[in-house]
C-alpha cells in the first residue's frame, strides 16, 4: 500500500504554523511528514504530534527521494514557482496558498464546501484560494445554487493577520507607538483602504484576486462582480458586507433556510438579541458565519449579508487541509 508522506512547506511562518496546528487535530493517516522552510529557520527544532521534527532547508536535494505524496506549500508566489514543479516531478500533489497559480487553467482553485469535484483534474497542483475569496464562496454557492447570482458587491473589513507575521506585528506595535514596517500608514486606530498593489484600473491586486477567483470557483465567467478590500486593525478575522442580486425570485425566509442548511456555514442572526457574526467569535473555528441578511429592495430579487471567518484556519490552513483530506480518501 502507498504510503502518505506529507511535506509542509513555510512550516515556520504564520500559515504554517496553523498547518501543523489543523494537522495536529485531523489525525490524517499519515506515515511520515516533513516540514521545510528557508535556510535561516533550517534546524529548528518544532514539535509536532508528539514528536520532534527537524526543520529542513527547502532545496531540490532536500526533496528527492522522501517519497512524498501531499505538500502543502506556504511560502510566496516566488518558492511556489519554483518549487512546487520539483515536488510534482518528484511524485507529490501540491496544495499551493500563495497566488501563483490560482489563474493558471491547467490548476484546479477548490473549495471543497463549493467545488471539489475540481480536485480531481489537477496536474499535480491544486491551488488555495485567497482567503477573502474562500469564505465569500462557501457562503455564495448554496445561494448561487438556489436563487443563481447575476452580481456581487464586495466590501471586506481584513484582519492584519493575512498580511503575515509582520502585518500582526505592524498592529502589535503600533498600540505602542512603533512606526508600522508592512503598512504604508498605522494600522492601530486606523483603516487603510489599501490591499497588495493598486493597479492601472484603479483596483488592487487583493481586490481583483476575490473578482477573478470567485467567476473560477463559480465556474462562471458572466457574474458581475465588484469589489473594495480594507485592512482594518483585527488580529484574526476577516469579515465582509456582500450585497448580491439574483436572476430568480426569493424571500428572506428563503435564504436563511439555504444559508442553515449550508455546509460549512453557521447561521448567526438574531437582530433582537444583537446577535450576529463577528472576528471574536470565528476566530480559531473553522466554519463561515454569515448573519445580518436582509432583503435588497434596490433590485428585484436580492440580499445583504455579513460574512466573517477565520482567515489563518478557513482562509488558508483548513481549507488546504480539507483538499489534502479528500486526496487521502
Amino acid at each position: 500500500m502507498k504510503k502518505n508522506v506529507i511535506a509542509v512547506v513555510g512550516a515556520t511562518g504564520l500559515v504554517g504554523n496553523a498547518f501543523l496546528r489543523v494537522l495536529e487535530e485531523k489525525k490524517l493517516n499519515i506515515d511520515k511528514y516533513y516540514l521545510y522552510a528557508s535556510k535561516k529557520s533550517a534546524g529548528k527544532i518544532i514539535r509536532f504530534l508528539g514528536s520532534n521534527h527537524t526543520v529542513l532547508e527547502l532545496t531540490e536535494e532536500n526533496i528527492v527521494d522522501k517519497g512524498i505524496t501531499l505538500a502543502l506549500f506556504s511560502a510566496g508566489t516566488e518558492v511556489s514557482k519554483r518549487f512546487a514543479p520539483i515536488f510534482v516531478k518528484n511524485g507529490a500533489v501540491v496544495i499551493d496558498n500563495s497566488s501563483q497559480w490560482r489563474m493558471d487553467n491547467n490548476c484546479p482553485l477548490v473549495v471543497p464546501e463549493v467545488n471539489a469535484e475540481d480536485i480531481w483534474w489537477n496536474s499535480g497542483i491544486i491551488a488555495n484560494p485567497n482567503c477573502s475569496t474562500i469564505q465569500a464562496v462557501v457562503a455564495l454557492k448554496p445561494l448561487d445554487d438556489e436563487f443563481k447570482i447575476k452580481r456581487i458587491v464586495y466590501s471586506t473589513y481584513q484582519a492584519v493577520s493575512g498580511a503575515g507575521v509582520q502585518g500582526f506585528l505592524d498592529l502589535q506595535q503600533g498600540v505602542k507607538g512603533i512606526n508600522p514596517q508592512k503598512f504604508p500608514y498605522p494600522i492601530f486606530a486606523n483603516v487603510i483602504p489599501h490591499i497588495d498593489s493598486f493597479l492601472e484600473n484603479g483596483y488592487t491586486k487583493e481586490e481583483m484576486k476575490m473578482i477573478k477567483e470567485t467567476k473560477k470557483i463559480l465556474h462562471n465567467d458572466s457574474l458581475k462582480i465588484t469589489a473594495t478590500t480594507v485592512r482594518v486593525p483585527v488580529y484574526y478575522g476577516h469579515s465582509e458586507s456582500i450585497n448580491v442580486e439574483f436572476y430568480k425570485p426569493c424571500t428572506l425566509i428563503d435564504i436563511k433556510n439555504t444559508l442553515s442548511k449550508a455546509n460549512g456555514v453557521v447561521l448567526i442572526d438574531d437582530i433582537h438579541n444583537n446577535k450576529y457574526p463577528m472576528p471574536i467569535y470565528a476566530e480559531g473555528k473553522d466554519e463561515v458565519f454569515v448573519g445580518r441578511v436582509r432583503i435588497d429592495d434596490t433590485v428585484d430579487s436580492g440580499c445583504n449579508l455579513w460574512v466573517v471567518a477565520d482567515n489563518i484556519r478557513k482562509g488558508a490552513a483548513t481549507n488546504a487541509i480539507q483538499i489534502a483530506e479528500k486526496i487521502i480518501k
